[in-house]
């Protein structure tokens, strides 16, 4: 497992435990799993609350960010639900133009993170 993939699964799983407050149903898909489908696409969380899918999310790395990304980004608005992209704080500029350059930016929620470590 790359280092990657370590970090994207990490932070699925992280989100899955803090949105579980907001989000009483929630589905994961960690990298390359498609064990939990929202007609027919594998998004990394699928939120919902009372049998009701409310949003699905992606959660991106600094290598996941790419134009063909954003083509699945597009076929996600479509489902009919808020989309949710979790993207490394450096890269959210970016992001938010692959998502106005595929006209989608109204269709699309940005949210950014960031791993800080602090040495003596």
């Amino acid at each position: 497992m790359d280092n990657e993939t370590l970090i994207h699964n990490w932070l699925v799983t992280y989100l899955r435990r803090r949105l579980s407050r907001d989000y009483k149903d929630i589905s994961v898909n960690l990298d390359g799993e498609k064990k939990n489908a929202f007609k027919g696409c594998y998004p990394d969380l699928i939120l919902g609350n009372h049998g009701l899918t409310l949003a699905v999310m992606e959660v991106e790395t600094e290598v996941s960010v790419t134009p063909e990304k954003a083509e699945q980004w597009k076929s996600l608005t479509g489902l009919g639900v808020k989309l949710i992209i979790m993207v490394p704080k450096p890269l959210k500029a970016k992001v938010v133009d692959l998502l106005w350059k595929n006209g989608i930016a109204d269709k699309a929620a940005v949210g950014s993170y960031e791993m800080q470590i602090n040495m003596p």
